[in-house]
């Protein structure tokens, strides 16, 4: 493995890193995105359940705002039950905003990776183009000086794409993560106010 670092030149050492950052964010948000860590199936149904029993209470809402983001999501409607449905869904509204930026944080950083990616391969390309024009002399080429620019090019092309390829996938896939997450939360929200305002049946 050295010696294909060492081949690829010191161009190589930028995307190394770009892909040690891709792997580090792809681990982390497809733990962080896990459907039953944001939106438990069955938090509704307990909500509903300890309202009956006890009603809201501080105590209440805090476990319930750090049990989930849906929880989250939950607690900031229930702060305003007494108030008119309208108010409940404003509040939920804007806790589900936050939610969803949360969701979507380090995505930004992955989706840049896969785009410059292939630009940092590009531009290993051209060291290497540059090293092999540069063992041109009036007495000939370089066998070595040829090779080794080469090597740098191709690598780097190669390096290139193989961080750019799965990172653009990730990033696609966790953007559509995050968009059906949050539709799934607001379809829970909405559930919610309604149950408690008496315009639907748990």
């Amino acid at each position: 493995m050295f010696a294909i670092v060492e081949a690829a030149g010191w161009p190589i050492w930028f995307l190394i890193l770009a892909s040690i950052i891709a792997v580090g964010l792809i681990i982390e948000r497809s733990i962080g995105l896990r459907s039953n860590h944001v939106a438990p199936p069955a938090l509704l149904d307990e909500v509903i359940k300890e309202l009956k029993q006890r009603g809201v209470s501080d105590n209440m809402l805090a476990r319930l705002a750090a049990s989930s983001p849906l929880g989250r999501i939950f607690a900031a409607g229930l702060k305003n039950i007494k108030s008119p449905p309208e108010a409940m869904k404003e509040s939920i509204e804007e806790a589900g905003r936050a939610v969803a930026h949360d969701l979507a944080r380090f995505l930004t950083t992955l989706g840049t990776i896969a785009s410059i990616s292939p630009l940092l391969g590009l531009f290993g390309t051209l060291v290497g183009m540059i090293e092999i024009f540069g063992a041109q002399t009036p007495t000939g080429n370089s066998p070595a000086m040829l090779a080794h620019g080469i090597s740098v090019a191709l690598y780097n092309t190669a390096f290139g794409l193989i961080v750019a390829i799965p990172s653009m996938i990730a990033y696609r896939h966790f953007r559509a993560q995050v968009d059906s997450l949050a539709i799934e939360m607001e379809q829970q929200a909405v559930k919610l106010v309604e149950i408690m305002h008496g315009q639907r049946k748990d």
